[in-house]
């Protein structure tokens, strides 16, 4: 068993940005960064499953998702964070020093920064590990600018569709919203916005049944769900917006979380009901969604936990 001031489970932006500040503050931090195999807590968060990433300071050229998560973890291994490249698979909350279980392994810990993000839900396609980044996105505001001038779809009906067909919008020339049934489940002032849109189409009672496309999205093949007629959406962009699923199963019972699954954490902190357990990053956050609000919220977190080890309770 291993003794540690800081553990950091999850590895994302945030969790990477908390561990550069913490080993900065001379806390040499343990980071259990995830498995790569996993397609919830990966290495390196969402980001590994993005290309071009356009929206971070520093970069106006742009940076592959993976290589900025290289570039964060490098970051913090110089300042001395250690890194496992395995899954937390218990924790125990109860009492200080808290413990961390990885399989065998045990690990304590003074202080715990939880940044284990969340995950988008999919549609449960096979194409969709190959497109990821190829024109099926999960984020409009992350990829939408690719899309100048393009017919594009977004499946879903729920608020996070309608804003997202909204916002795309301002770069495509048309939008298809996809939606299984045949009324949103949008607020009344979303769905308004969005019907008053002429560049917004509606294709009801319809769900997406497969990709169309090798190395770049080329259409989407839909079936509508009261005549099963198949057909082809000939779309250079699919945006899948049918909600995210915070990765906090970990946590159930030990953190307070919302009726989403989010961890709860104070206004204007990171602090969670188990003082000297903090959270960052998607996690807790299911309004911004970011890498820059993530890494963001990962400083926050970091100094959170140096000022509260510092004070000794």
């Amino acid at each position: 068993m291993s003794h540690h001031h800081v553990v950091i489970v999850g590895s994302g932006p945030a969790g990477l940005t908390a561990a550069i500040y913490a080993a900065r503050a001379n806390l040499q931090p343990l980071v259990i960064e995830g498995e790569p195999s996993s397609t919830s807590d990966q290495p390196g968060g969402q980001l590994m499953l993005t290309t071009d990433v356009e929206n971070y300071p520093g970069f106006p050229e742009g940076i592959m998702g993976p290589e900025l998560m290289i570039k964060f973890r490098d970051q913090a291994m110089r300042f001395g964070a250690e890194f496992l490249t395995e899954k937390a698979t218990s924790v125990d909350f109860s009492e200080r020093p808290f413990k961390i279980s990885v399989r065998e392994k045990q690990f304590t810990a003074e202080a715990v920064i939880v940044s284990t993000g969340a995950q988008s839900l999919m549609l449960g396609l096979e194409a969709e590990s190959r497109l990821l980044g190829y024109g099926l996105s999960t984020c409009a505001t992350c990829d939408g600018f690719f899309f100048r001038d393009q017919e594009i779809a977004v499946a879903g009906g729920g608020d996070s569709a309608v804003e997202e067909a909204t916002f795309l919008t301002k770069f495509a020339s048309k939008v298809t919203l996809i939606h299984r049934r045949d009324t949103l489940r949008a607020s009344k002032i979303m769905q308004e916005r969005a019907f008053k849109n002429p560049k917004i189409d509606f294709m009801w009672n319809t769900v997406v049944e497969d990709l169309v496309g090798d190395s770049k999205l080329e259409g989407a093949v839909v079936r509508n769900v009261q005549t099963d007629e198949v057909s082809t959406l000939p779309v250079t962009g699919l945006f899948v917006a049918i909600g995210h699923r915070p990765n906090t199963d970990l946590f159930k019972g030990l953190l307070d979380m919302d009726d989403n699954g989010y961890l709860i954490t104070k206004p204007g902190s990171t602090l969670t009901n188990v003082p000297g357990v903090f959270a960052c990053g998607d996690v807790q956050d299911h309004t911004y969604r970011q890498a820059v609000t993530a890494a963001g919220s990962g400083c926050m977190a970091a100094i959170d936990c140096e000022r509260w080890l510092e004070a000794g309770d």
